[in-house]
């Protein structure tokens, strides 16, 4: 994975999520996340990585933040959980949030194909699922300081 600075973004500085948090989100989910996520995640939760512009469609887009593995009293709105709760009723079954984008749409795992492996989706606000990447390896791999064009 590219080596990549992350700012803090929800939290004034790094809040690191506990393999515990992360079982129990993955047991309310009924998923197993990646494991190169939750390397990433649990450093990173709640942060905005630099170099955050990735290809998408014919465009490009950016991450605004990776949502938090817990839910914070304060910070709800960020957490896996409350993106998931937002996004279910209008995309098929099987597809999660892990970051957002400066526009409010979602960077979704999907594991409706491949449960073991699930590929990285954009959910738009309009709930359109655009592909991204194979994997979150391969998502993260391809982050760049390139110009930012909404798709």
């Amino acid at each position: 994975m590219t080596t990549l600075r992350w700012i803090p973004y929800v939290w004034d500085e790094s809040h690191p999520a506990t393999p515990r948090e992360f079982e129990q989100l993955e047991h309310q989910l009924g998923i197993t996340f990646p494991e190169a996520y939750k390397e990433v995640a649990a450093q990173y939760q709640g942060m905005t990585p630099h170099s955050a512009v990735f290809n998408v469609g014919r465009g490009t887009n950016a991450v605004n933040v990776l949502l938090t593995i817990i839910e914070d009293h304060k910070w709800r709105t960020y957490s896996v959980m409350r993106a998931y709760e937002a996004v279910k009723p209008h995309v098929p079954s099987r597809v999660y949030p892990f970051a957002s984008t400066p526009g409010g749409e979602y960077l979704c795992f999907d594991y409706r194909e491949t449960p073991e492996q699930p590929k990285v989706i954009l959910v738009t606000v309009e709930m359109f699922i655009y592909p991204v990447a194979n994997s979150f390896t391969e998502f993260m791999a391809t982050l760049h300081d390139g110009r930012f064009l909404l798709a």
